[in-house]
């Protein structure tokens, strides 16, 4: 891999992979919910809509039409930490794929009626991500976990400050944070890396850099009690989700307790782009076995993602039709207060580690997968996390997973969420 930073602060990652004849291009920007005060909250999602909707010199019809007629795909997407942008295509769309994203970067034009179209169609994204049972307790778990720290904030943003923000708050957003400082881009697959970046200064080495961003420092204060949230509403399932605060994928205890995850619930990867499309080896896992096979939830899982400041780790589970919450949510408890109190097996240990170091592989399965992978983890934490993660995750021993339960999932440390449905 190359790496390398243009004289206007554009950091650029180059991957040669001659597998096939493609590429891919990734561009990210340092921003996301958690940058976000009350007020503007759901600005950075809101953005990233809008610079779909053509720029100086890409107009708004044409900006999926250039990676299509090469056969390509295009996307993007915004969390609490990034926001980015991605094409993949054959290797002769490389010169229109870098000048999208130079565009999206310089040259995007937030006219007001879009803006206000744009508007409504967040709305009702965040209308209908409410009548999702799962997803509006997780919603409110986080918000009830977090006291300060901007990350208890969706990053879809909440009602009041969408109806409230005007196109000015939303350019003057764009143009504070998509400057070339405050980003990374990424190409991986069927290119010379020498030209590729020649490409990319022709493109990209005329935008100007922007004062560095300020940055929200708020530190989340330590939980000193449990909390609780119900939510009455319709509804035909029944859900429990606990929530405890994990570390950053820089802090000692991130790699134990994702081994200690993959046990309880089964080994994810940490591909946010494609991890969760593949379901976990749930079969042997403790609690599928103490919950599913007994018939008192359908489903169960757990989440542990990499993030750049200390999130959540959490567990969930659906209750099957007629078991009150109160029975899935004992059963979850004593089975984490069991591995608390006993750790884990050798055997445990080294299954979670084989089936993690499966997961790692199924992560990087494709150029669009690599290119995500080098993004986000320079995007959060710098590119040396991602490139030792297999080395974490081997020299991880039991003595490190019992730490990390212990300080982790202790009761004053949780949030407990029900979602409890009233019959229609």
């Amino acid at each position: 891999m190359r790496v390398t930073t243009l004289d206007n602060g554009l950091k650029v990652l180059v991957q040669e992979d001659h597998t096939a004849p493609l590429a891919s291009v990734w561009c990210w920007y340092k921003v996301g919910s958690k940058d976000e005060r009350p007020g503007l909250t759901g600005v950075s999602h809101w953005c990233e809509h809008m610079n779909f909707k053509g720029t100086t010199n890409i107009p708004r019809e044409q900006v999926k039409g250039i990676i299509e007629q090469f056969g390509g795909s295009w996307n993007g997407y915004t969390w609490i930490d990034q926001t980015t942008y991605l094409e993949t295509a054959t290797r002769d769309a490389l010169d229109r794929m870098l000048f999208i994203e130079s565009e999206r970067m310089a040259n995007c034009l937030y006219h007001a009626d879009d803006c206000e179209s744009e508007r409504t169609v967040i709305i009702s994204e965040l209308e209908g991500g409410e009548n999702d049972p799962d997803q509006l307790l997780d919603q409110e778990v986080t918000a009830t976990a977090f006291k300060a720290h901007p990350y208890r904030h969706p990053t879809i943003g909440w009602l009041s400050d969408l109806q409230t923000m005007s196109r000015d708050d939303l350019y003057g957003y764009y143009r504070r944070y998509y400057i070339p400082n405050n980003a990374t881009l990424v190409l991986v697959g069927d290119m010379e890396t020498d030209d590729a970046l020649r490409r990319v200064d022709r493109y990209f080495g005329g935008i100007a850099p922007g004062p560095a961003p300020s940055r929200l420092r708020t530190v989340e204060p330590q939980q000193t009690g449990e909390r609780r949230l119900t939510i009455r509403k319709e509804g035909t399932a029944a859900y429990v989700k606990l929530a405890f605060h994990a570390p950053a994928v820089t802090g000692p205890d991130f790699f134990p307790l994702l081994i200690l995850d993959a046990v309880l619930t089964g080994a994810k990867g940490l591909n946010l782009w494609s991890s969760f499309r593949m379901p976990p080896p749930q079969r042997r896992a403790r609690l599928y076995r103490a919950l599913v096979e007994r018939g008192l939830a359908s489903i169960v899982g757990g989440a542990l993602l990499p993030t750049q400041e200390p999130f959540l780790y959490t567990v969930s589970a659906t209750a099957t039709d007629g078991t009150p919450l109160t029975s899935v949510e004992t059963v979850l408890l004593e089975e984490l207060d069991r591995v608390v109190r006993d750790g884990i097996t050798d055997a445990e240990l080294t299954k979670a580690k084989t089936q993690l170091k499966a997961r790692l592989v199924f992560d990087n399965d494709s150029i669009t997968n690599i290119a995500h992978q080098f993004g986000y983890f320079e995007t959060i934490a710098g590119l040396d996390v991602f490139l030792e993660m297999p080395s974490r995750i081997a020299a991880v021993v039991l003595d490190d997973v019992v730490r990390a339960a212990h300080a982790i999932l202790c009761p004053s440390n949780r949030t407990i969420g029900w979602f409890d449905p009233i019959a229609r």
